[in-house]
């Protein structure tokens, strides 16, 4: 995964409703460390990092590269959007598209936070790179990212075996420029 390509970073923050998606700050870190720790949140995903490797290894300023959104509510981080471009995808109907990856903690699930921010996210990017296509993979046992891939646009490509488990491969149709 590399970076989106000729696009300003970081943008303003963008305001939602209820939530802000902005860069990673300094106090962004104990979140990020919490979020790639937690076994809920990477049931799906091959399985948590452990806590204490995460200590060592992650900057003062977490994740900070063109595409990485945190996801704040209140002054605090409950999640992260990834907007990357996948150019070495397993897949080739997804090889060099941009890819949306969304992680939430367990704590703010349920709440329709992951969809209103991934929204705004792909809100911001049809202004910044209008025409393009945005592809998201999950596992199909994931029934909430499932559900929330549909609610966003995507429309399934392909099923495919990978990670031991089945995978979903869905497109968004790009959102054509305004004249």
């Amino acid at each position: 995964m590399t970076e989106l390509g000729p696009v300003a970073w970081p943008p303003a923050p963008i305001t939602t409703e209820r939530l802000v998606l902005r860069e990673p700050e300094a106090r962004d870190r104990a979140a990020f460390i919490e979020l790639l720790a937690s076994p809920e949140v990477h049931i799906y995903l091959g399985g948590p990092r452990p806590r204490d490797e995460l200590e060592c290894e992650t900057p003062g300023v977490p994740e900070r590269w063109p595409g990485s959104f945190v996801v704040d509510l209140d002054g605090a981080m409950i999640g992260q959007i990834l907007l990357r471009r996948a150019t070495e995808h397993l897949r080739p109907a997804a090889a060099g598209k941009a890819d949306l990856g969304y992680l939430f903690l367990p704590r703010a699930w349920g709440f329709g936070y992951a969809a209103e921010a991934c929204a705004a996210a792909l809100e911001w990017f049809d202004g910044v790179l209008p025409g393009e296509p945005v592809v998201l993979t999950t596992q199909t046992a994931n029934v909430g990212s499932m559900r929330l891939a549909a609610k966003l646009g995507f429309t399934e490509v392909e099923r495919f075996q990978a990670w031991e488990a089945e995978q979903w491969l869905g497109l968004r149709s790009p959102v054509a420029p305004s004249a």
